[in-house]
C-alpha cells in the first residue's frame, strides 16, 4: 500500500511540474505550413514539435530541442528571445524521408498570450523508395518562416 501511495504522489508531482511549464500552440508558415507546439523544459529552453507539409508535395513531422541563447531586454513589455537547436524529421516524399535539422530563430512574446517568431529550419537527409536519394527539399528550410502562436 505504501508503494502505491508513493507512486501516486510521484505521478501527481510530475504532472503538476509538467503543467506549470509554459507552452505555446500555433501555426508556422514559409516554404512549409505546419501546426506547431512548444513546451519549455529547462528554464527558457524548449522543445518544438511540428506537423504539416514541407514544400508542396510532402508530409512532415519534426521536433527540435532549442536552446535559448539570449533574451535581450529591448522593450519594457514582452520578451525577446534568440534560440537555436538540433532536431530530427520524418516525412513522406517520393517515399519515406529521414532528416536531421537545425533551427535558429528570433521570437517575441507579447505581454498578452501571443508569440511571433521568425526562423530558419533547414533539413539534411535522405529519402528511400525503390532506391534512395538526397532530400533536396530540406534545403528550402534556409528560407525564413513566420510563426504565430498562442502562449499559455
Amino acid at each position: 500500500m505504501k508503494k502505491i501511495f508513493a507512486i501516486a504522489v510521484l505521478a501527481l508531482g510530475i504532472s503538476f511540474a509538467a503543467a506549470a511549464q509554459p507552452k505555446a500552440i500555433g501555426v508556422r508558415w514559409g516554404f512549409n505550413t505546419e501546426f506547431s507546439y512548444q513546451h519549455n523544459v529547462n528554464g527558457a529552453d524548449f522543445v518544438e514539435a511540428n506537423l504539416g507539409t514541407f514544400g508542396f508535395d510532402s508530409f512532415d513531422i519534426s521536433s527540435t530541442y532549442n536552446f535559448m541563447i539570449a533574451q535581450p531586454a529591448w522593450t519594457d513589455r514582452g520578451e525577446w528571445g534568440f534560440y537555436a537547436g538540433p532536431g530530427l524529421a520524418l516525412g513522406v516524399n517520393r517515399g519515406i524521408s529521414f532528416a536531421v535539422q537545425g533551427q535558429v530563430g528570433l521570437e517575441y512574446t507579447f505581454w498578452f498570450p501571443l508569440q511571433l517568431a521568425v526562423d530558419l529550419k533547414p533539413q539534411f537527409g535522405f529519402w528511400a523508395n525503390h532506391g534512395a536519394g538526397f532530400f533536396t527539399q530540406g534545403l528550402y528550410g534556409f528560407l525564413p518562416s513566420v510563426s504565430v502562436r498562442y502562449r499559455f
